[in-house]
Formats: C-alpha cells, structure tokens, sequence
C-alpha cells in the first residue's frame, strides 16, 4: 500500500471534526515530504480542511452547513507535540470551567515549560504563560489546580473564601497518588500556593506529606489573603492572614 493510500485509510477512520497531524497518522519525519503531497490531494478533494501548519481536520456537513471543529479540538493541536502533552489551559477561561468565576476570558492562557505558545488566529486567541513543571497528561490539572491556588486573589466575581470553599471540595475528591504530587508540585510554587495547599489538606484531615511544604516557607512570612479562622481554620498554623 502507497503513503498515499495509507493516510487515506487512516483519515477514513478518523471522527468528523476531529483535528489531525503527520504525529496522529504515524508518518514518520522522512516521509513528510510525500506525505504533505498527498494531504494536499485530499484539501483539494475537500475531503480535510486545513486548521493551521501541519493541523487538519474532516468536516462535517450539517443541514445548516458545514461546521468547524470545536473550542477544544482546535486548541488541542497547541497542548501536544509528537502526541505528548506539553501544555495546558490556564487562567480565567480554565477557572471558569472549575467553577470559581462566571467571567468568560476574551484571550485564554497557555501554560508549557518547553515552549512559548501564542495564538491569534480567528476567534482563538490565547497568550503563553510558564508553567512551573514540566506538562504530562497526568500532571497537567493538579497544575491547573494549583494556578488556581496562586491566583486566588485575582479571579474575578468570586472572594478568597468563596475559591477556598470551593476548591476544599475538590480537594476531598483527589485520590491518594494525587494527593501525593499535588504537594510534589506545590513545592515549586510561590509561598502563597505552598501555605495554602498545607492550610487546605491539614483543616481537611489528609494524610500528606505536608510537612514538606511547612519546611519550604520562611517562618517570618506572611501570606496575607484576607481569610479568618471561621473560614479556613488551620491558617495559623501556616502564617495565613
């Protein structure tokens, strides 16, 4: 079977809508030459459609036309390389999804450690953020997690105590290994996230490495949030204002 007819196969079986690269068609670097050749028959057929460099996607026809990709489909090209994640969704549009403001973001943010990743094509805008660890599929929420963490002060339409209330429960909801690398990776936090984190799983009684996270923070700082015992109880015990 040609290169040719190989991606034709594979595209055949792909979802309409779904958007696709040489890394999801298994082509290997030496063979993109041809192969872009080929993808180009298939543009011109109009059985794919270009979303950007080296990222389709198969239409689908509806009665009311033909529709593009979703949100999440078009953005997910820019949160993996070589069919590893390398990025995540951040910010308000990600603190939206978790519940903790109704304010939609007109540019969303980006957050990878191996590279900046800015978008400004159509209605998907989005600017690059360092994140502060490396992005894996099963690191990249607890990363999300603990951005929420970090700017609790700033998310709009919702106070300091209404994010920790809602975060608290979540936290309930993450299983022992998560649990364990939520603290991993709130070591590599600011001191507000670290006590935070430390203040939220001692008040809910969670077996966790905490200890750590005390021994980080400097005894003579203070992290001031505007939060009373009444709403988090344990914030003495982390130098929490």
């Amino acid at each position: 079977m040609t290169l040719a007819a190989q991606i034709q196969s594979k595209i055949k079986k792909l979802p309409e809508g779904k958007t696709f690269g040489y890394a999801d068609l298994g082509i290997a670097k030496e063979e993109y030459q041809t192969a872009a050749k080929a993808l180009e028959r298939l543009q011109s057929k109009g059985i794919i459609k270009k979303i950007s460099k080296g990222v389709f996607y198969k239409p689908e026809q509806t009665a009311f036309g033909e529709l593009q990709p979703d949100y999440s489909e078009q953005l997910r090209p820019y949160l993996f390389e070589n069919g590893k994640r390398i990025a995540y969704e951040t910010g308000y549009s990600l603190y939206n999804r978790m519940g903790l403001t109704t304010q939609i973001a007109f540019r969303i943010k980006i957050a990878s450690r191996s590279k900046r990743i800015s978008i400004n094509r159509g209605s998907l805008k989005a600017d690059a953020v360092k994140s502060y660890a490396e992005v894996t599929e099963t690191n990249y929420e607890l990363l999300g997690f603990l951005d929420a963490f970090k700017d609790i002060k700033r998310i709009p339409d919702c106070s300091v105590s209404q994010a920790v209330k809602i975060l608290n429960g979540k936290i309930k909801k993450l299983n022992e290994k998560q649990i364990s690398d939520l603290v991993k990776y709130a070591l590599l936090y600011p001191t507000r996230v670290r006590a935070l984190t430390g203040a939220m799983l001692e008040n809910l009684n969670i077996q966790a490495n905490t200890e750590k996270l005390k021994q980080s923070l400097n005894p003579l700082t203070k992290v001031k949030l505007g939060l009373k015992e009444t709403e988090l109880p344990t914030i003495k015990n982390w130098n929490i204002e």
